[in-house]
């Protein structure tokens, strides 16, 4: 299948710049991990506040680290003309989506496995619903991944795109960090069943934009 086969070499594309600039490993992931050390020093004297607040500090170093993530990889992309490229590549504009949200995906999804183990450690606090964990960050990270493709793309040509994209996807991914927080907080309470639903909305989120940036980047990238 094209669409298919186009969103794996857009893939393996991400994953190989990673893998030579080390960009999640050496500047986001410390990024994040540094954010959560900051919200435990503001909050230190009272550690039964920090420990409710587990799961929202956590969505909000998330999300800091995927602005930092996505402003690094759309500059890069646009600095070595990487992004005309891809528009003259031939390559189907839904795959190149695909291709760029499932590798953001992947980026964040082992940022949060580290700063999981970061927040279990700093905060004392333990998650109770494994299950419900994972399937909120899956669903989280594929809202984050796919909002962070289509701005990313939309601002990637314009000279003010570092303070541009953080203006355009905190308000966009606001049901996110909500959501999230209150699917964490269930999960770390031992009440799943109010958590599921904060997860469906998640899903709901992260289904729409999909189709949104399958439908619109072949706009976006010809614009960009």
């Amino acid at each position: 299948m094209t669409l298919a086969r186009d969103a794996v070499l857009v893939l393996e594309k991400d994953m190989r710049l990673e893998l030579r600039s080390r960009v999640i490993v050496s500047q986001v992931m410390p990024f994040g991990l540094l954010v959560l050390i900051l919200f435990a020093f503001a909050l230190d004297p009272d550690r039964r506040i920090l420990g409710e607040a587990t799961p929202g500090l956590f969505w909000l170093a998330v999300l800091f680290s995927t602005l930092l993530a996505l402003q690094r990889s759309f500059a890069v992309e646009a600095a070595d003309g990487v992004t005309d490229g891809l528009r003259l590549s031939g390559l189907d504009p839904a795959g190149i989506f695909l291709g760029k949200a499932a590798g953001i995906a992947v980026h964040l999804l082992a940022l949060e496995v580290v700063l999981i183990v970061g927040a279990t450690l700093f905060y004392g606090t333990a998650p109770e619903g494994p299950l419900l964990l994972i399937a909120t960050c899956l669903a989280a990270t594929a809202g984050l991944a796919a909002v962070g493709s289509i701005y990313g793309i939309l601002s990637a040509g314009m000279r003010v795109r570092d303070t541009l994209l953080p203006l355009l996807v905190l308000p966009v991914v606001s049901p996110v960090l909500i959501s999230a927080t209150q699917a964490f907080g269930a999960a770390y309470e031992q009440s799943s069943g109010t958590g599921w639903r904060w997860f469906g909305l998640l899903a709901v989120f992260a289904v729409l934009y999909l189709v949104i940036g399958i439908f619109a980047f072949e706009t976006l990238l010809e614009e960009s």
